[in-house]
This record gives C-alpha cells, structure tokens and sequence, in this order.
C-alpha cells in the first residue's frame, strides 16, 4: 500500500513506537516471538517463591489452590539514578510506575525522539490499577520515616501514573489517568487520539500496567471467573476462566500525516476507535451485554470508515469464560454484517486473544491486544490462539463470519490492506474497539555515503552495553539503511556524558567497530568550519570530516545533525534503547517461616455453624448478603436469593462458603434455579445423602 492511497489522512493516527514488558518478553522483539511460536507464558509459583512473599507453601496442598500467574520478572529492579530518584523514594515508589516510566522511555526511543527532548506537545494517558504495595511499605513503615499518607498516596496511586511521567520526561501536553478496569489501557489510546486530532498534543503517549503485589496464586471457586488449572482457554468447549497477568505495555501515536512527513517509522495505522458504556441493559454490574459491546464496535467501524468485510482479524477480550465467551462473539456477529445487513461468508474473519498466551493482564490488556496486532500487521503473520480444542457449545462458529486461529499463518489478503480489530471490555461496562490498518509504504532511497554513528550514556558501563547492544542488533539486520540508524542515533537519543562515535560505510563495518575499545582523540578543526566543508565535500573527504564532528561531539559539542544529511530523505527506525542499569529497590514481606500470617493468604474456613441444613445455609446467606438481608424476622423463608441483592458473583462466593461449610458443591446454576434457601438447603441435602451412601468422607 502506497502513501498515494491516503487520500485523506486528517482523522487517520499512527503507532509509531512501542515499548512492554509481558510475562516472558522484556521487548516487542521477545514479545512477537513468543505469539507466534504459541507460547503459554503463565507459569506456576514454586513453594520457594511463595515462602518469599510470605505464604504458607502447604497451601499448594489445597487442590483448589492455583499457584499460576503471568509473571513478568525483576518487578523490583529499577534505575532510580538513572530518572533521578533517591534509594528511600525509588523504593516506596510503586513498582508499577516504575515499569511504565521506563517503558515510556523506551517507546519513545524506540519512536526515534529524545526522551527529553520530542519536539511539541507531548500528551500521557495510562491506565493502573491498585495493587498491596502499599500495606507492604505500611508494614516496615520504620523503613521510611516521616512518610505519611499523602507521600504514600503519591508515590503508589493510579491517577500520579501518567503525571509522574510527564514531570520525569519533561512533557507538557494533557496528563491523566484513565481508569476504566479492564479496558482501561485501550481506552487510553482513544482519548489520547481524540487529543491528538483536537489539536490538544503533537505526540502522545498511551498505555497500562499492572503488577500484582505481593505476589500469589489464587483459590479457585466453582463457578467463578478464575481458571481452575491456571490455563486460559479462549472460545473454546473447555473453557472454565482466566487467569491473571503482570503486564505494561505503551504506545507512540502522531497524526499519520505528521509521521509520513517526518520520517517516522509506522508500525500500524489506527484509522478509527470508539468507547461506550453498557449501561443497565445487563445481568449486573459485572456482567457484559450483547448490545453494549456490538454498537462500540460498529461506532468505531464507522469512525475508520470501513466495512466490516474489510477487517480480516479480530483480536478479542476473549477472557475464556463460559458464559463471557459467547456473548462476545454474539456481539461480534451482530456488527459484522455487510452494507444490506447480511451476513459475512463463514471463516472470513481469524479470531483470537493473546489472554491465552500471558493471562489477563487487567489494565493493561488492552494495549497487550493492540501491541500484538500492531506487530502482526507489520509482520504480515497471525499468531496462534493457544489451548482452542473444540468450539464453547454455546458458540455456534458456522452462524458467524468467525473461526479461531490456532496456527501462525501468512496474513494474505485479496488486493485489500490489511485490517483488524482490537476489543477491551471492562468490568463496569466500559467497552473500546479500535480499528488498524498495516502502515503505508513509503518510498525509500537509500543512502551510501559513509556515516556518523553516536552512542552515549551515563556511566562507561551503560555505555559499553549500548554497544553491545547494538552490534547484535544490527547482525541481525544487516538490511537497515545505515543512514537511519545513523540519523536515529544522532537525533532520537539524548546526549548523556560517557560518548563515543564510529564513522563507518557499511552495517558489517559498524558491528566490527562497535566491538573495539573507545578511543578519544583531539578534534582537528572548528565544527562549524567542517559542517560548511560537508555540505560541498567530494565523498573521499567526507569520512575524515565525519571523524572530525564525531570528535567535537565526543568531547560534549552541540551538532546540528541535519548538516551532515543535507537534501536527502531522513527516516527513523526501531533500534535498542538504553540499556537501564538496575538494581534491587523492593518492600517484600518477610519470608515465611512458619510462625506468621502471610498476607493475602486465604485464611482456614471459620468451624462450621450448628443447625439444621436450612438454619446453617440462612447463616451463610446472610454472610454474603449482609446482616440486613434477612432483617424480617430473621429468616429468610421463600426470599429469592437475587431479589435480596444477590448477582452472579456472590452466588459464587456463596457456593464456596457451602463447600466450606458441608463439605458438598452444588453447581453454580443450583442458586439461580433454586434460589431460596429452603430450595437449596433441599439440594444440599440430597448431595449429602449421595455423599453417605458413596461412603466418602466429609
């Protein structure tokens, strides 16, 4: 697709950086490479981990005990000299916003601009959770004294996570928090669109994160959201849950034509995106709703001006859920029909959710689903969705444009670009679709003069495994025009003390340089007399002139890059970005030993309650209705369990409590078709009686 196609580009957006950290991948490099070799990044505690965070290992004896989790390692490293942060204030610093801080660092690298220095306005909209930092620090608060409640607010509270950026880096534009649950992260990328086409920045950044502290499986319930074996099983017949997932991930966005004109290299183009709220119009406040999630995805087909037919993939929500499984794609059904309301042919639209590969990552599974079809566009491959065996029963996938792709295939097209969709819904009803489009191509001419590379960093150390870095990244691209690397080098890094230069003609020659010593040498000219030279120099002049700026720079001068290109086309591109210097900064529980509590630890069922089976099940309804429910008189009598308050949630939590309590499990739909407590004091009753005549112990 050439740029000619872009007739008008006024309301088109392109990702042109990106940066995460997602269980198993520190970069976008890690990250593609393990969706499309199918990787399940969920991984289990060891009993060792656990007793670091302060649990119980027994409690893997518990058989309901899932110790699974997408982990994304050294949480608690950090460069806190390198953002300016003293020890005592990195380490009370939630190890959130320290992840995304640097990950912002990195995507704008990776974008091509100095961190500290992108021209215009630049905007910041990031979406977090809340995590128990914070009654982590609280517990050794003689660790930081003098911290009250304010500076503990500000160092750990989601909405300080996009303003901390914008002080740290230097960014003017709009700053702010989105807080939306799950669709937190992709709705943060439509409102910092909306932002950049008001005119409102010129750059923006968008994202989410989220860590879970202190670190630890869960419980499984019957019947509830979480996956029973820690795997997630997207649209698929055995799909019981999710499971959850540490994740950050932010993106890069300028108005396409900004990026054309300068240079920028385009991941994917965002051609259009819609937010909306289900409203009452569901089974509760948890509960998504067929019409919510089908009108935001044709509000945001009609803001790409598209038709459905022309999307080929649809990264889902897909959370795995039985009963959230089919409503998605019942949604999804509805707004995928052609101009006269028909529907689409029958597997013409690939269907998956990356919550198979890293779990759930929360408020930042948006920009996860939106990274990853971003890096399948660009590649031109769909990655597998993992552990679909056969289709939920409830889905009937032939009634749907829709089929599940469980293998990495070429993503062909006939004649068409490219397009996709990316869905985040979020608890709350706030649901976002975006619409991509694969990035224009851009007509390129090389570049074959001789080159000025510039590396700097903080510390000599820093600045050697910059080098480092970059040697292995450019064996193994040894396509990229060495003039954009130079030009990336020189104008999308900042300028840190420890330098050093290379002038070279070739790829293969930069990697064999960048693995010798640094070398400093006395420039021979003024700077300004050898950049007037450049400009007219014969090309067997300009490398001793190019060594001659190199040198002048090394020793701290300001260059003015662009006199070294002169008329020819500039282009970034994607190269490694700082390499952070961490180090340990971390609050942890004390280790388990046998004699404490652990934080978080589910805590042993309460001795069950003397009665009959009626009396004691009123007790347990009481527990998770409140002490009101049952205010008239006591009893609960004929009162239907949902018309005293209850929702499909509690009804989980309330068949846990029976478990405790009896020893025996109804299913979950016994308390929607049996919802006093008479009724299901009867099934109750009935499975005790099966359960003595098995003779199997309580």
């Amino acid at each position: 697709m050439s740029t000619t196609e872009y007739d008008n580009t006024d309301t088109h957006l392109a990702i042109v950086g990106l940066a995460c950290r997602f269980p198993g991948a520190a970069t976008p490099e890690e990250y593609w490479d393990n969706l499309v070799a199918g990787r399940d990044c969920v991984r289990p505690f060891t009993a060792e981990e656990l007793a670091e965070w302060g649990h119980d290992p027994a409690v893997l004896d518990d058989p309901r005990q899932v110790p699974m989790h997408g982990i994304v390692d050294g949480i608690g490293e950090f460069d806190a000299d390198f953002f300016q942060f003293s020890t005592r204030d990195a380490t009370l610093l939630n190890p959130q916003h320290r992840l995304f801080l640097e990950c912002a660092w990195e995507a704008l690298e990776r974008a091509g601009y100095d961190p500290r220095a992108v021209p215009g306005t630049v905007g910041v909209y990031a979406g977090a959770g809340r995590n128990g930092y914070p009654m982590l620090v609280q517990a050794q608060a003689e660790r930081f004294p003098g911290v009250d409640d304010l500076a503990l607010a500000i160092s750990n509270e989601p909405e300080h996570l996009a303003t901390r950026v914008s002080y740290k880096l230097g960014l003017t534009g709009p700053s702010m928090a989105v807080l939306t649950a799950c669709s937190s992260s992709l709705v943060a990328v439509h409102e910092a669109g909306r932002a950049l086409l008001a005119g409102d920045c010129d750059l923006a950044l968008a994202g989410g994160v989220t860590l879970r502290l202190p670190r630890s499986g869960y419980r499984h319930l019957e019947g509830g959201t979480m996956s029973p074996d820690g795997r997630c099983r997207t649209f698929s017949a055995d799909a019981k849950g999710i499971v959850g997932g540490d994740g950050a991930g932010v993106v890069v966005l300028r108005r396409l034509q900004d990026a054309l004109e300068d240079g920028d290299h385009i991941h994917a183009v965002i051609r259009g995106s819609a937010v909306n709220n289900d409203g009452h119009e569901r089974a509760g406040f948890t509960a998504p709703s067929v019409a919510g999630q089908s009108e935001v995805i044709q509000l945001a087909h009609l803001a790409a001006e598209v038709e459905p037919g022309a999307i080929s993939y649809v990264e889902a929500h897909g959370t795995g859920t039985p009963v959230g499984d089919p409503i998605e794609v019942t949604a999804l059904a509805q707004a995928f029909r052609d101009g006269s309301g028909d529907r689409l042919p029958a597997g013409s639209v690939l269907l998956g959710s990356v919550k198979t590969n890293i779990g759930h990552t929360d408020t930042a599974a948006g920009v996860a689903g939106l990274i990853k079809t971003a890096l399948a566009l660009q590649h031109r491959i769909v990655p597998p969705t993992l552990h679909f065996t056969a289709p939920n029963p409830a889905i009937d996938f032939t009634a749907t444009p829709f089929t599940v792709n469980t293998d990495a295939r070429d993503w062909v097209t006939a004649g068409e670009p490219r397009r996709a969709g990316v869905s985040s819904f979020g608890i709350g009803g706030t649901n976002a679709h975006v619409v991509l489009e694969e990035a224009p191509t851009v007509p390129h001419i090389t570049d074959q003069r001789a080159q000025l590379l510039v590396l700097s960093a903080r510390t000599p150390a820093a600045l050697a495994a910059a080098s480092r870095r970059l040697a292995e990244h450019l064996r193994q691209q040894p396509q990229l025009p060495l003039a954009d690397v130079a030009w990336t080098l020189q104008t999308g890094r900042h300028a840190f003390a420890h330098r050093r230069y290379l002038v070279c003609a070739s790829v293969a020659e930069a990697v064999a340089m960048l693995d010798r010593e640094v070398t400093n040498a006395e420039p021979t000219a003024q700077l300004d007399e050898v950049l007037d030279r450049l400009e007219q120099a014969p090309e067997a002049e300009r490398p001793a002139l190019l060594e001659t700026v190199g040198r002048h720079w090394q020793q701290g001068a300001a260059v003015d890059w662009a006199r070294l290109h002169g008329t020819a086309p500039r282009f970034r591109v994607p190269l490694p970005t700082y390499p952070f210097e961490r180090r340990e900064l971390l609050v942890r529980p004390e280790p388990f030993t046998g004699h404490q509590a652990a934080p978080g630890q589910t805590q042993a069922p309460a001795a069950p309650v003397s009665g009959t089976i009626t009396e004691r099940l009123s007790v347990l309804f009481t527990k998770v209705l409140g002490d009101d429910a049952g205010s008239d008189g006591g009893a609960f009598a004929d009162r239907d369990f949902f018309e005293l308050g209850g929702d499909s949630l509690t009804a989980v939590q309330l068949i846990s409590l029976v478990e405790d309590e009896f020893g025996v499990a109804p299913e979950l739909e016994a308390v929607f078709d049996y919802p006093t407590v008479p009724e299901l004091a009867s099934v109750i009753a009935e499975l005790l009686d099966t359960l003595h005549a098995t003779g199997e112990a309580l």
